[in-house]
């Protein structure tokens, strides 16, 4: 069960910072980094003032650590900030610069940028540049580039390819398709060659017809499904016993430090009485989650954990405490779809929850659908659906970064375990 929020341990409202993120991943779908951008409007535009506070806050607070992992940080900048003194404080390794096109394509701006580019790449930093980078007059430009992003929403499908086989040619530049939002633009994307994608594809269905569970999935499901009966323990017991996988990942987990039992539990009738049913719920329906199923990319799973920990942060803002767990099911359980490859509705047909959680996840409607709908504007770059949404839960905009980066926290601390 989450605790509220401790405003005392957090920063002032009046000097936040509200910083998203977007995976990248690799042709097998595993994330290798994460595009970090700015959502709190403290700017009026993108400038070289924005870019230095972002990245020295992502840096500087142990808080927002999360945001990236492990991982490599894209960070959009100006033309201007290139030559900013904030770059001196950092180690270049694991930051990628995305730098724009010019205004215009003035072949004079152009030329004049060459310099700074240059220098921070001497000292390390790789530097990205958007696909119309490709065009002649930016041919000085490309021996500098170490990614080249094709926007699938502006470049044409019958283009891709030959302009994939252009930056083969012209640089030796990674190419990452981005804004990938279909099945066909991934799958086009993947034939050309491009190895690097990003975008909200990955969080949705991958439909296929006749699928079946799995029998590791259909165990977790029936668990899930016994203990909301509730089921006797001697049921429950006897699920554990049939899949050795289930009882193993139960075992390490019960008796792990962070679970901070003084016994340890050897059974799994002891393990089932120590977690109560409650937490053992939680359990599985965060191994649901985490395990990898079928094609599904562990960026999915990822994004579940963080939902479903948001969510229960956010709800327990404002709603009795007891109404937390229903909360966090309602976000792991929003990619379900993703997960089993089947339609929400089929995929909940499987599982007992309760009308409140079916409602949320089925009809955006309901007492968590208002939460839900924050969680998921969290996750993108809109910034008006963020705004309406927390301004209708009456919700900070301070608030709900806070929570997002805890849930994100936990998240990483989940994968590190």
């Amino acid at each position: 069960m989450a605790t509220p929020l401790d405003d005392s341990s957090t920063p002032a409202a009046g000097d936040q910072t509200a910083i998203a993120r977007q995976a990248i991943l690799d042709a097998n779908r595993n994330v290798i980094a994460y595009e970090l951008y700015d959502r709190s409007r403290k700017f009026a535009e993108h400038s070289a003032a924005s870019d230095a506070e972002m990245l020295f806050n992502v840096l500087s607070h142990a808080e927002l650590q999360p945001l990236m992992g492990r991982k490599l940080m894209y960070i959009n900048c100006t033309h201007e900030s290139l030559s900013g003194k904030h770059l001196e404080l950092i180690h270049p390794e694991r930051v990628v610069l995305e730098v724009p096109p010019v205004p215009d394509h003035s072949a004079a701006e152009i030329e004049a940028r060459i310099t700074a580019m240059e220098a921070v790449k001497a000292r390390g930093f790789r530097l990205a540049f958007g696909h119309q980078t490709l065009a002649r007059q930016y041919a000085a430009w490309l021996p500098l580039a170490s990614f080249i992003k094709i926007d699938l929403q502006k470049v044409p499908a019958d283009k891709l390819e030959a302009l994939v086989r252009f930056a083969g040619k012209s640089t030796t530049a990674r190419v990452i398709a981005e804004k990938v939002e279909t099945l066909e633009q991934y799958e086009l994307a993947a034939r050309v060659g491009i190895k690097l994608f990003q975008g909200y594809w990955f969080a949705t269905p991958i439909l296929v017809r006749g699928q079946t569970l799995r029998p590791g999935q259909a165990n977790i499901i029936q668990l899930i499904n016994l203990i909301k009966k509730p089921a006797e323990v001697g049921e429950i017991e006897e699920i554990l016993k049939r899949d050795p996988t289930l009882s193993f990942n139960l075992l390490r987990f019960i008796n792990s430090a962070g679970f901070g039992l003084n016994v340890e539990i050897s059974s799994f009738r002891h393990a089932v009485m120590m977690l109560g049913l409650q937490k053992l719920f939680r359990w599985a329906a965060l191994l649901m989650t985490t395990s990898r199923m079928g094609d599904t990319a562990p960026a999915v799973g990822k994004m579940a954990v963080v939902r479903g920990r948001l969510m229960e942060l956010l709800v327990t803002e404002l709603l009795p405490p007891e109404l937390a767990d229903d909360a966090f099911v309602v976000g792991i359980f929003s990619l379900l779809d993703t997960m089993l490859g089947l339609p929400m509705e089929q995929a909940l047909a499987s599982i007992s929850l309760s009308t409140h959680v079916t409602d949320a996840l089925l009809h955006r409607k309901g007492m968590y659908a208002p939460f839900l709908d924050l969680t998921l504007a969290c996750e993108s770059a809109q910034d008006e659906a963020f705004a309406r949404t927390a301004t209708q839960l009456q919700l900070s905009n301070h608030q709900v970064n806070w929570a997002h980066l805890q849930a994100l926290a936990w998240a990483e601390n989940m994968d590190a375990s």
